[in-house]
């Protein structure tokens, strides 16, 4: 990977993105959308942005370029334009670790992957441009801007994804999978005439929409599936948590727990939890990852991950 190619190319893709926003009066994101169709030759601006993406074509990117400078893009628009929490990307770190698990636990070459909540497709293109797998993927999500930008983004890069736009909550139509990931939105879910179906529903108030989704992603899973959630730290003791584990009880097995530095995230810290569909009797993993630059401790993480958790 060439970081000062990448940098050059960052320069002259976030040039265009301000040209375009000054030339349609639109925000950064829509702006973000227009330069990679400009890029892909479906739509024409200012002539300097041909001659910036002319000179982008000449750097003739990789995969893994082009997700780190698009990294390098959404951190930008997080400064200019900050979205809401539940709309941040999932940072590399986080899908590396996602990475290492799928691949230590999914032997077989082909694995198909639905993520719910796909967002910016961060997370998506971690997956797609660095596992050593041969991916089906599918990505659920509601908001249109997201879905437009993730799907622009994967078109760029060359990645073989498939972007839908639903409300992840509500049934779809879907052959099962092997694996369902999600940076999970945390909230409540508004429409209580759907979650009424839910084990995890809570009839007091609204129901916490991590946990319907949780419960959703199950119905898609193969019966030797499992699933891989970015959540609260306390996601097993807040409010509405005695519902969500009388079903994980009934349904899963929490086969890992794996808390992050508090240094990733802003407000409430986050784990890593992996359930499986099969009902293990087996102890949770649980570990305290307190460091994901430093090599030695993600190598210390992967080796007593390697040790302990079977599925």
């Amino acid at each position: 990977m060439d970081i000062e190619k990448i940098e050059k190319a960052f320069g002259l893709v976030l040039e265009n993105i301000m040209g375009i926003q000054a030339e349609l009066t639109t925000d950064f994101y829509d702006a973000f959308v227009e330069q990679n169709a400009a890029y892909l030759g479906a739509l024409e601006f200012a002539d300097i942005t041909k001659v910036n993406n002319d000179k982008i074509r000449s750097m003739n990117l990789t995969k893994s370029e082009w997700q780190k400078l698009f990294q390098f893009v959404l951190l930008q628009g997080s400064r200019v334009a900050p979205m809401q929490a539940n709309h941040a990307l999932t940072p590399d770190s986080i899908g590396f670790i996602f990475n290492f698990i799928i691949e230590e636990l999914h032997k077989e070459r082909k694995v198909r992957v639905l993520e719910f909540g796909s967002g910016t497709g961060n997370l998506a293109e971690t997956l797609l441009v660095y596992l050593q797998k041969e991916l089906d993927y599918v990505g659920f999500e509601i908001d249109d801007l997201l879905l437009d930008l993730a799907a622009s983004m994967s078109e760029v890069i060359g990645t073989d994804a498939t972007f839908v736009q639903v409300d992840a909550v509500k049934p779809q139509t879907l052959e099962a999978v092997d694996l369902v990931v999600s940076d999970l939105p945390v909230g409540y879910y508004p429409d209580d005439e759907t979650a009424r179906h839910f084990q995890v529903h809570d009839k007091s108030e609204h129901t916490y929409v991590h946990h319907l989704m949780m419960e959703q992603s199950f119905k898609y899973l193969k019966e030797t599936g499992f699933a891989l959630f970015l959540a609260p730290d306390n996601l097993l003791t807040s409010a509405q948590s005695e519902l969500l584990k009388s079903w994980i009880k009934e349904n899963a097995h929490v086969a890992a727990v794996i808390t992050l530095p508090s240094s990733l995230f802003k407000g409430a810290g986050k784990s890593i939890y992996l359930l499986s569909k099969k009902q293990l009797h087996t102890p949770t993993f649980v570990y305290p990852l307190t460091d994901l630059a430093d090599p030695s401790v993600l190598q210390e993480f992967m080796s007593e991950f390697v040790k302990n958790v079977k599925i």
